[in-house]
């Protein structure tokens, strides 16, 4: 019983000292994340911006030309984002994708607490610290009422999906014969974002591999889950996404053009998010307007593209300015002789969804531009 006695009280007092000593160790802070200032309102008459037409408040850009155009300030969401009495319903299937799965992205994910930093020897270059790490991703089929199963139909592949506004625009565009009778295809991302992050590798990186991965793991299995077959023409098939999702659905048309002709982006990030780095495009999709548009023959992309008057804009470096660089993404565009359509909305945000509930429609039928749509 003694001995107890003595054990519990030995206990007692090693467990005291260890409080106190822990009472004086300071706490390692925790990392926080870096605040973000509040971006400024750009003008978008500013001096050096695109030349644009401006539209009476509430109205989208005509959906059959080219050009810049200013809408807003205010937005009300189109008709066609409704579900409407009458008009046929498609059909929504999902599955799940696994990264074990995957040849092309088996998986990484940044270290949990860190964010990339400037590399002090070369602040344009960012240290971030990622590892392994796996992911599940879901892919949501559109399919509309009128596909005949097994026929040959056009395409429209979503990043950051599902996408349900969309599919609820195809299905009124399509009963009023605006668009083609297509399929949606919106994959989810592999998790995360931005350097280090799944969906950072890819979305931001200037190369062919997510298009290719789209080509190689995830059309077959809907076309084989879903009995449809996609069409092989580019003509026939198109991207769209927002912020990195957007530069993502460029980069795909651009890095493979002879996949995909028609691109529709809001926000896109045509700025310096790519990592690793790659020397080929040191300043990653800051490159499409900084020399690959320019320097290239133009490709057969038709491109809608938008940014907001408060867009993204980090002061990191010279090549964060989202606002700027789709405006920058316009003049060497229209230099190009592309067909394109630049929307800039004011009193709005990155990726606004009030821009998008109002444009989305218009927006489709402006990227479809040119390819037949049965009477």
């Amino acid at each position: 019983m003694k001995f107890r006695i003595l054990s519990l009280g030995l206990l007692i007092g090693w467990m005291a000292g260890v409080d106190s000593a822990l009472a004086q160790t300071p706490t390692p802070p925790a990392a926080v994340k870096p605040a973000r200032t509040p971006p400024p309102t750009r003008d978008p008459n500013t001096p050096g911006y695109v030349k644009a037409k401006e539209m009476p408040d509430g109205v989208n850009a005509p959906a059959n030309e080219d050009g810049n155009f200013i809408i807003g300030p205010s937005y009300k969401p189109s008709p066609e984002i409704t579900v409407k009495e009458g008009v046929p319903q498609g059909t929504v299937h999902t599955f799940t994708m696994e990264s074990t799965d995957s040849k092309f992205f088996p998986g990484i994910k940044r270290e949990a607490g860190t964010f990339g930093q400037p590399d002090p020897a070369d602040p344009t270059r960012m240290l971030v610290k990622s590892g392994p790490a796996p992911y599940t991703r879901r892919v949501a089929v559109y399919i509309p009422q009128q596909y005949v199963p097994g026929t040959v139909a056009p395409f429209i592949v979503g990043a950051d999906g599902p996408d349900r506004t969309l599919f609820t625009v195809l299905d009124n565009l399509i009963a009023e014969k605006r668009v083609p009778v297509m399929i949606g295809i919106s994959i989810g991302n592999g998790s995360g974002d931005a350097q280090g992050s799944q969906r950072g590798l890819e979305y931001d990186t200037m190369s062919g591999k997510y298009a290719e991965f789209v080509e190689a793991e995830v059309l077959p299995l809907v076309e084989k889950q879903y009995n449809v077959k996609l069409t092989r023409d580019p003509e026939g098939r198109a991207t769209m996404g927002g912020s990195s999702g957007g530069s993502a659905a460029l980069i795909m048309a651009w890095y493979h053009p002879e996949w995909y002709h028609r691109v529709l982006t809001y926000s896109g990030t045509y700025v310096y998010q790519q990592w690793p780095f790659n020397p080929e495009t040191p300043h990653g999709a800051w490159e499409f307007h900084e020399n690959l548009i320019p320097k290239s023959p133009r490709k057969p992309i038709r491109l809608w593209m938008h940014v907001s008057d408060r867009d993204n804009l980090s002061t990191r470096d010279a090549y964060h300015d989202w606002v700027l660089a789709n405006e920058r993404m316009a003049h060497v565009l229209a230099a190009k002789g592309y067909h394109y359509q630049f929307v800039f909305s004011k009193n709005s945000g990155h990726t606004d969804r009030n821009v998008k509930q109002q444009t989305l429609a218009n927006a489709l039928e402006y990227v479809w531009q040119g390819y037949p749509v049965a009477k």
